[in-house]
């Protein structure tokens, strides 16, 4: 089954501005960031297939480069999550799949 755009906008929306990059205790939301729509892709089909876990999201942070200093380095997503945003980020998947699937 394939998502329709506005079910990943709407899971996109969740995302925007309750997860942020945490870069010298500044937050940079991923909405402004403009990461939660690549984000959003990502997960859902996770969320459609139930295969939601740790392991799983943990994975696809790593997998997301973001550019830095101009495009002079690209980190991990995930090395930009504070911990607790990366917990957050779970149980915002894990209520978004309760509600929805």
């Amino acid at each position: 089954m394939t998502a329709s755009t506005s079910e990943i906008e709407k899971l996109a929306a969740e995302i925007a501005d309750k997860i942020y990059l945490d870069i010298a205790k500044w937050h940079l939301y991923l909405g402004d960031a403009r990461l939660h729509v690549p984000l959003a892709e990502r997960f859902y089909p996770l969320l459609e297939s139930d295969n939601l876990s740790d392991t799983a999201v943990e994975s696809v942070l790593r997998e997301i480069s973001v550019a830095v200093g101009g495009g002079r380095r690209e980190l991990p997503l995930l090395d930009l999550l504070p911990m607790q945003g990366q917990r957050d980020l779970m149980d915002l998947l894990d209520a978004y799949q309760k509600d929805n699937f």
